[in-house]
């Protein structure tokens, strides 16, 4: 009998976004681009929402793929925006569902801020303009706002915007203090589900400040990395597959896919997880549905 496929090779793509918060395609419409580019295993991950998931799950199991539940959950930590996934959850759990709320609910105040840095640099009407691009007003972000600066010609893409406008010492960038790290592995657990710091490659730690992040990521119960994701290079696959091992975490995949003209990888376009981890969706299995 031939060998059994390696849990590693299974196309699992366990991040992603929807119109439910940044993304541009609904959740029906990503399974189909998931299931249509080979995706078995999938989770849908809003930014500090869950209101997609069983729109989700309904539509991953018409297309015929296996789907855990999913969030990213935005984390301040070292003064740092973090990001930590969320898998394999209840989607209905109280406790889950107001943290997540609580979270949500500085985001309009910082987006009248950032229009306002705007209007002083000569762009008016960005505020009203990234609400053209928002599927739910709780959750307008950044990414809706660099789509307004392009749409109007400010900048040739999304990545420039970013460059010139909305990150630290730039026109446009506002602060926001978010959930604590404990907060949300907490939230995570206490919802039956597993908590990942995502592409961890993105943060600009020192060493002794991705120290502080990975230790006390663990010591709150925290279980997992994804160390194939669609923001980090080869070199950074190698690199967060060794810290897997090093602090002993599961390992994650996923594309990070918001939008077609927008992404650095489709979903389901990821090469496998680096032999000799574990994939976080064996730890998962009695979760997917």
């Amino acid at each position: 009998m031939p060998d059994a496929p390696s849990p590693l090779a299974l196309n699992a793509d366990l991040h992603c976004h929807s119109v439910v918060s940044d993304g541009t395609l609904t959740p029906e419409e990503l399974a189909a681009r998931a299931a249509g580019n080979g995706v078995q295993l999938w989770a849908l991950t809003d930014h500090d929402e869950v209101g997609g998931q069983h729109r989700a799950a309904a539509a991953a199991h018409a297309q015929g793929m296996r789907y855990l539940t999913g969030v990213e959950i935005s984390v301040t930590f070292c003064e740092q925006t973090v990001h930590i996934v969320g898998l394999g959850f209840d989607a209905d759990d109280a406790a889950m569902t107001q943290g997540l709320y609580d979270t949500r609910g500085g985001r309009g105040k910082r987006a009248q801020e950032m229009a306002e840095q705007l209007a002083r640099v000569g762009i008016h009407g960005a505020y009203e303009g990234a609400l053209k691009f928002v599927g739910n007003p709780e959750l307008i972000s950044r990414t809706h706002f660099a789509r307004f600066l392009v749409e109007r010609g400010h900048c040739r893409d999304t990545s420039e915007v970013f460059r010139k406008y909305l990150t630290e010492g730039k026109p446009g960038y506002v602060p926001h203090r978010w959930a604590t790290l404990k907060d949300a592995v907490h939230w995570i657990r206490g919802a039956g589900g597993m908590a990942v710091i995502a592409h961890p490659g993105r943060y600009a730690f020192s060493a002794n400040e991705e120290y502080a992040l990975f230790t006390e990521f663990k010591g709150h119960g925290g279980e997992g990395v994804e160390v194939v994701t669609g923001s980090h290079s080869p070199a950074e696959f190698i690199e967060y597959a060794d810290k897997a091992r090093e602090y002993g975490l599961a390992a994650s995949r996923g594309s990070d896919f918001h939008s077609p003209d927008e992404s650095h990888c489709d979903l389901g376009r990821l090469p496998p997880l680096p032999n000799g981890l574990q994939p976080v969706w064996e730890l998962l299995a009695d979760r997917i549905r």
